[in-house]
This record gives structure tokens, C-alpha cells and sequence, in this order.
């Protein structure tokens, strides 16, 4: 899944994936629904994570994908 991506993705990858705004991917880390990690002002978030929260959305019956 979402082979074409790094294994590490930026907001913006996660934008792209996930088809949502800048805001929400921020709320959705701080909120650690998706697990990230900051490096200095960035936000870094592994492949897996966007994985692991699409399909617990999918099993909430919440995702949109």
C-alpha cells in the first residue's frame, strides 16, 4: 500500500493519502491518533502508522477510503 511513498512520510504526503487538509493531519498527530514524531518543527510520520489508522477507521465503520 502506497508503495510510491517513503517509509517515513511528511504532512503533506499524509495530506495526499488521506485527502484531507493540513490541520487535520496536525490535530490528528497531536491528538496521536497517528502516530508520529516531531524533528525540530516537523512533523514525521512512518507508513505503518497511516496504515494501522486507516484500517482502525475502517473497523470503527468512520473511513472514508
Amino acid at each position: 500500500m502506497f508503495s510510491q511513498y517513503n517509509e517515513v512520510l511528511s504532512t503533506e504526503d499524509v495530506q495526499e493519502i488521506l485527502h484531507i487538509g493540513k490541520s487535520a493531519v496536525y490535530t490528528l498527530c497531536k491528538e496521536q491518533k497517528l502516530k508520529s514524531f516531531k524533528i525540530g518543527r516537523t512533523w514525521k510520520i512512518p507508513k505503518t502508522s497511516v496504515s494501522e489508522f486507516i484500517e482502525n477507521e475502517r473497523s470503527k465503520g468512520t473511513c472514508f477510503m
